[in-house]
């Protein structure tokens, strides 16, 4: 399968639908029935952070999303344009409920949603750079019985 590349405006409304599209996606990739809520939930957070990163430091940028299948693997990169903060550890910081936000992301909460994307998906990495951060994920694609 080619990569398909989808971005969005930075809006919570959007992340639905990012989520939507990459379940798709996913089970067209041959992604086994039984780990497609896994890829929506994992998705989900990644979209969820990279949207809140954008609305405090630069809420005109799209998030950018790759989905991948080679055959033996699905793979989804989630790519935000909010650069690496040497103060948070690499990753960029985030809004905080003075900024107008429900809650603080530096007070855990961004490395709780990093732990369920790491308990939901086969294979995770994070890439902090002056660019953004990229979220890579990846599961194993179901073997199909050949005819």
């Amino acid at each position: 399968m080619a990569t398909v590349e989808l971005s969005f405006s930075a809006l919570p409304v959007h992340v639905r639908t990012a989520r939507l599209i990459v379940t798709a996606v996913a089970r067209r990739s041959g992604v086994a029935e039984t780990l497609l809520d896994e890829v929506r939930l994992a998705v989900g957070e990644a979209c969820s952070r990279a949207v809140e990163a954008h609305a405090l430091r630069c809420p005109d940028e799209p998030v950018r999303l790759e989905l991948t299948g080679d055959g033996r693997r699905f793979e989804v990169s989630v790519s935000d344009s909010v650069p690496a903060d040497e103060e948070t550890g690499g990753l960029p910081k985030m809004a905080a409920p003075e900024d107008g936000f429900e809650h603080a992301w530096n007070d855990g909460t961004a490395e709780l949603g990093l732990a369920v994307i790491a308990g939901l998906a086969d294979d995770v990495e994070i890439a902090a750079t002056p660019k953004g951060v990229q979220i890579r994920m990846s599961w194993p694609v179901a073997e199909t019985p050949s005819p």
